[in-house]
């Protein structure tokens, strides 16, 4: 099994760090492009997730990086920074 190569090593001098590798790089990226697009909105979690049909329990796992949102979802999350309200009332 090929392991995926240390993009950021951890911190010696901290016991609870740990390294990072490119796949957790790129998780982290598209956490924070979800997290950063849903608080510019001003909503919650719940409300995000209500108002463009995202389970919230999806949205949580995205925006704490336990779970990496596929290609497609970070294309839709774009689309709702740039149009919201458009969005908002194409899926309603």
């Amino acid at each position: 099994m090929k392991k995926n190569p240390i993009v950021l090593p951890s911190d010696p001098g901290d016991p609870e760090d740990g390294a990072v590798t490119q796949e957790g790089m790129e998780r982290g990226q598209r956490a924070r492009l979800i997290r950063m697009t849903r608080t510019g909105l001003g909503l919650t979690q719940a409300e995000f997730a209500e108002r463009f049909h995202v389970p919230v329990g999806t949205l949580r796992d995205w925006e704490q990086a336990r779970a990496t949102p596929p290609d497609f979802a970070i294309a839709y999350v774009r689309v709702i920074r740039q149009f919201p309200d458009i969005v908002a009332k194409a899926v309603a």
